[in-house]
């Protein structure tokens, strides 16, 4: 990857990279491969038949599923080999989260140990809080949480409650407040539990054994969906932590959560394309096995849009997932190459990309909703029935827009960590947003005779950027100090620039995919036709809509021409690229794109 070019957080508003610099799923090697395949067999042999069992909340039974998932390796894919894992590549690890995600309520359980429960102290604990912690929690002999979310402190997380003193020995911090939300609450073993020292403003983080006494569990919750996965509040009552068990310093536990909550929007990101891909493969197997008016209802029109519908969406998330998360990769190297040890490294570099992060988040976690929806629609009556688990994917898939940060919260990350990014000097998106800006009266689509397919399509695309910053300025510029407040604009923003980035990824994508095959990537170029022609109409729209909210008629109506200009693409016959599309789906009767 070193002669690679790598762009920084946010930098693809402004510059583009080229295919052979983009990492993409079909350069897996075979040992991350046999990885997905051993995640992909537990799930098959102990995830699968207990399905039901599970969502009756059966703590014993998660538990013991999880500590064989440790005992197989599964939990220790992220953690260095020093610490009892086996130090694979962010890009493993991902591959690692989408496979699993496949498992429906394990999925949350899993993650949540390996990630959120396991990789604070991973990343921010000191050398004897790694060896006497994350050792365990490698291998399952340990199972985590992470303690964050109160009754009063959800999406303004700094505005917790809870609370600790240092006793008059000075050897322990006596915690008392109250947590909810917490996954893995009804068999955790630790718990990262983040709370305010005395009067400061802002949180620390400490390590909590779940034994220890003054901790106190609530029973689970009646959830929607993830039935399976305990969620629980917890109490704590002058419970005595020792002061060797703060994670980081003292203060720093702001910085940690969110620093854990970019990983875990990024992870959130690939374990929804396995939740996606195996809605699709249950979607597809129904609609070859139904029939309806003496046909197959595979053979409709309607139903051969809605599975077409499903595999773009997925496989254009999943390109823009592994392009990331390679590139984090590399910022990873190059920070142990500067000295940072293997924690701090990792997450400075996943953090680094805060702003694809968000978009991820964002992005896929619609994408499952999606096509869990369509699932169901597929399904028809039965896709509504508890013995399907169409029905189980539904539910499961809706607390993602939830979890992690909420979608609207993450929404607003996305224009707003772009902005302060080139404010920091990361790259100058001010500087070409205001040409664009004034210069509106000269924007053209950039057509240039002779333009190969790809080309095209990177010409398109680069408009959309153009679009965007076009109205980053304009809004900037008209709201000023009060920006900050237009919320309603900023989304806008953040749909047009998350598109894009995805419709680049994908792009990208298929270009290096024909390289690699050729003339087998036909079908790949169906996928990234509808989507592209989509992702105009939809920056189209989102421009349009900010232009009227924030500028005056005269000036509107020149913005207005430029975005028409900037989102015009050739048409697409997008009936008969989704029917070849479906055609292939239901030839394979499951997804393999």
């Amino acid at each position: 990857m070193e002669n690679k070019k790598v762009l920084k957080s946010g930098e693809f508003l402004v510059n583009e990279i080229e295919a052979k610099d983009i990492f993409i799923p079909e350069e897996f090697n075979e040992e991350q491969k046999m990885i997905a395949q051993t995640c992909r067999d537990f799930l098959e042999a102990e995830v699968y038949p207990n399905l039901d069992k599970l969502d009756k909340s059966d703590r014993v039974l998660m538990k013991t599923i999880l500590k064989k998932s440790g005992e197989l390796g599964m939990m220790g894919i992220s953690i260095p080999e020093e610490y009892g894992g086996f130090g694979q590549s962010f890009v493993t690890q991902m591959l690692a989260a989408e496979t699993t995600g496949a498992g429906y309520s394990f999925s949350v359980a899993y993650m949540a140990h390996c990630g959120i429960g396991t990789l604070p102290i991973m990343y921010y604990g000191n050398e004897n809080q790694r060896h006497q912690y994350v050792t365990k929690l490698a291998t399952g002999e340990l199972v985590g949480a992470y303690c964050l979310t109160e009754p009063g402190a959800g999406s303004d997380a700094n505005s917790g409650k809870s609370s600790v003193k240092l006793s008059e020995d000075g050897k322990h911090y006596i915690l008392n407040g109250q947590k909810m939300w917490i996954t893995n609450a009804g068999f955790c073993d630790t718990q990262v539990v983040f709370a305010k020292v005395d009067n400061d403003r802002v949180l620390s983080a400490f390590i909590v054994e779940s034994n220890w006494p003054g901790v106190v569990v609530g029973p689970d919750e009646h959830k929607m969906g993830i039935k399976g996965s305990s969620t629980a509040q917890i109490y704590y009552t002058d419970v005595k932590i020792p002061v060797e068990n703060m994670l980081g310093a003292r203060g720093e536990g702001f910085r940690i959560a969110l620093s854990i909550l970019h990983m875990g929007r990024m992870k959130l990101g690939a374990n929804v394309i396995g939740a996606s891909k195996e809605t699709i493969s249950l979607s597809v197997k129904y609609a070859n096995e139904r029939k309806q008016f003496n046909t197959l209802i595979s053979n409709f029109g309607s139903i051969k849009h809605k599975l077409a519908e499903q595999v773009i969406r997925t496989f254009a998330h999943e390109s823009a997932i592994y392009r990331v998360s390679s590139e984090i990769d590399v910022l990873m190297e190059k920070y142990k190459a500067e000295g940072c040890d293997y924690g701090r490294a990792a997450i400075d570099a996943i953090s680094h990309y805060a702003v694809e992060d968000a978009i991820l988040k964002v992005y896929g976690s619609e994408v499952l909703d999606f096509v869990a929806d369509e699932g169901v629609q597929i399904h028809g009556g039965m896709g509504y029935s508890a013995e399907m688990n169409v029905e189980r994917a539904y539910r499961d898939s809706r607390i993602n827009r939830i979890f992690e940060g909420t979608n609207e919260i993450n929404r607003l990350l996305v224009c707003d960590t772009a902005m302060k990014r080139s404010m920091k000097g990361d790259f100058d998106l001010f500087g070409p947003a205001e040409a664009l800006f004034n210069g509106v009266d000269s924007i053209t689509d950039g057509k240039v005779a002779g333009e190969s397919y790809y080309q095209e399509k990177m010409r398109y695309i680069k408009n959309f950027k153009k679009a965007v910053l076009m109205n980053i300025h304009g809004a900037f510029k008209a709201f000023d100090k009060k920006f900050v407040q237009e919320q309603e604009v900023q989304n806008n923003l953040t749909e047009m620039i998350m598109m894009t980035y995805v419709a680049e990824s994908l792009a990208l994508r298929v270009e290096k995919l024909e390289g690699m095959k050729g003339a087998e990537t036909a079908i790949y170029k169906d996928i990234l036709d509808v989507f592209v022609f989509d992702v105009a109409e939809i920056v189209r729209k989102n421009a349009l809509d900010a232009i009227y909210s924030y500028a005056v008629p005269e000036i509107s109506a020149k913005l207005a021409k430029a975005v028409g200009t900037l989102t015009t693409v050739a048409g697409v016959n997008v009936k008969e690229a989704r029917r070849r599309i479906a055609d292939k789906l239901i030839a394979d009767n499951v997804y393999k794109f």
